[in-house]
């Protein structure tokens, strides 16, 4: 019998404001990778411009487990590409997840994944879902608290991870640093308590928002706006430009309508925190 598989990944959003590398949230939004024991290699995507040879993320997350001879990937995405929403990590998860599935390789998926991408957030959320914090070892996962959504406003503009990387200094001011560390602890408070109060306290960040709005100034006003507009607060998601607000379920309506009256131009869009991270099914 051949194997097939397909394995569903949600996109996510890292850092949340204080918590820079360290915190990251799994979105209702997918990216589909099913892959097919056949004659001859293949690779084929609804994502325009993304490579179909073996240059292709998630075969080359599959082949870091197992050669990808004689399969054929299929690979469909609502996540956008370099819009800080994990596109990336949620292909390395799937490439992984799918050939470790595939082959019953009980491998350390988490610890390829961080490898391959670099950083431990966007993987994290992809992997477990839920909301995520990164310190050493494996991820502390949790689950989203009730009655708080997203909303995705995302501009037609790209911003790639090397450059936003780049715009941060080597050092930071002491106070920059006390004030994250605050704040992050702030907003688990708050999650874990389901209070939209504290919540919206903890999302100030001082390290990496600031520095990077040259980037992105567009989406630094709506963040400092956000109060303002209806939402609890704002972040921006990952490298950007995609800013993530937060708020409470019965606001998210008069929330979506405002952002698109004020950024007709961008893509917003109502989204919830997934608990579940990857999933992958035997066909």
């Amino acid at each position: 019998m051949r194997r097939h598989r397909l394995v569903r990944v949600p996109a996510s959003s890292a850092n949340l404001g204080p918590g820079f590398d360290a915190f990251a949230a799994a979105l209702s939004i997918e990216l589909e990778l099913e892959v097919a024991e056949g004659s001859d290699f293949a690779v084929s995507s609804d994502v325009p411009g993304v490579p179909l040879d073996r240059s292709n993320l998630c075969v080359r997350a599959f082949e870091a487990l197992h050669p990808a001879d004689g399969l054929s990937f299929q690979i469909r995405s609502q996540i956008p590409l370099a819009a800080g929403l994990g596109s990336s990590a949620a292909a390395i998860v799937a490439g992984l997840v799918a050939a470790d599935h595939m082959f019953e390789l009980d491998a350390p998926i988490f610890e390829l994944a961080h490898e391959l991408e670099g950083h431990p957030d966007n993987v994290a959320a992809a992997l477990h879902g839920g909301f995520v914090i990164c310190a050493s070892g494996e991820p502390v996962r949790f689950d989203p608290p009730e009655g708080v959504e997203a909303v995705l406003a995302r501009p037609d503009a790209e911003v790639r991870t090397e450059a936003a990387r780049a715009a941060l200094p080597a050092e930071v001011p002491l106070e920059d640093a006390v004030h994250n560390v605050a704040h992050a602890a702030l907003l688990v408070l708050g999650l874990a308590r389901d209070d939209l109060s504290l919540v919206g306290r903890g999302l100030s960040d001082r390290l990496h928002q600031p520095r990077r709005r040259a980037l992105y100034p567009e989406s630094m006003d709506l963040v400092d706006r956000a109060t303002d507009l209806g939402a609890v607060g704002a972040t921006i998601s990952g490298a950007g430009p995609t800013v993530l607000f937060w708020s409470h379920w019965q606001a998210t309506g008069a929330l979506v309508e405002r952002l698109r009256s004020e950024v007709p131009d961008w893509h917003v869009s109502r989204a919830t925190f997934a608990p579940g991270g990857a999933d992958v099914t035997a066909l």
